[in-house]
Formats: structure tokens, sequence, C-alpha cells
């Protein structure tokens, strides 16, 4: 079993996804395959086949949604700590510049947003560290030093 860590905001949006899916998707899945059976013969029926790929792709959605739904720990953003953990907002120094990142789980991970995944290198590389530690993350280019400047 795996643990999904989500804010609450993306965990709302996942629900009223899961929502629509069962309703909304559910039905026009079924109006897809209903008219694609008017078709005729269905071992010869692209329509039909494409119709019960679309109700696989659905229903494993459902299900992928379900599991993360169920096993969500939620992140607990603005919280004060000394360390860096998921939620936190990390202040980092490279080669003089600045560079801003909130930790947050693989599902909510935004690179080009400043949201970076807990799983990602960056991410496993500062969480437990603390103000002024340096961290070292192995790049494709070679090995890249951070210093982490602020903790909120």
């Amino acid at each position: 079993m795996k643990n999904y860590y989500l804010t609450k905001e993306k965990l709302e949006e996942l629900k009223k996804e899961l929502e629509y899916l069962k309703n909304e998707g559910r039905k026009e899945v079924a109006e897809h395959l209903k008219k694609a059976k008017e078709y005729g013969d269905l071992s010869e029926n692209a329509e039909y086949n494409e119709a019960k790929d679309e109700q696989q792709k659905l229903e494993t959605r459902i299900s992928e949604l379900e599991d993360i739904i169920r096993n969500v720990i939620l992140i607990k953003e603005g919280v004060k700590s000394d360390v860096v953990k998921i939620g936190s907002k990390v202040t980092l120094k490279k080669d003089g510049k600045t560079y801003q990142y909130v930790i947050v789980g693989q599902n909510e991970a935004d690179p080009s947003s400043g949201k970076i995944s807990n799983e990602s290198p960056l991410g496993k590389a500062l969480l437990d560290k603390k103000n002024n530690d340096e961290v070292e993350v192995l790049a494709p280019g070679g090995k890249i030093k951070y210093k982490i400047v602020k903790i909120e």
C-alpha cells in the first residue's frame, strides 16, 4: 500500500474528478458503447473497440483515484519546523542564485511553478535537513550543491 501526500486543495480536486468520472464519464462511455453496438458485428466494429478502450481507461482512472483518496496523507502547509519536510517552503542558494521550492507529494509536483516532489532527487536530498545545511544532488551533468537559507 502506497501513501499519497496531497494538499487539501489537491484532494478536493481529485474528489471532484472522481465524482465526475463515476457519474458523467460513465454515462458518456455507456452512450458510446450503445451507439457502437448499433453498427452491427462487434468482431469487426472499430467504434465498439474504441468505446471499450475508452471504458477501460475510465475505469482504470477511477480505480487510481479511489486508491489515492483511500491512502491520502494530507500535507500541513505553513507549519513551523526546523527541518525540511513535506509541505515546507525552502529557499536555496546555488552559485549566488536563489531558488524557492515547496516540497509536495508526487501527484502535485510542478517544478515550473516551484513545487517539487518529495520523491525527486532534490526533494529527497532536502528532507530532514536544517537551515545552512548543504545538500548534493546528482544530476545528468554531475553533482549540484545547494545551501538551505530558509525553511518556512
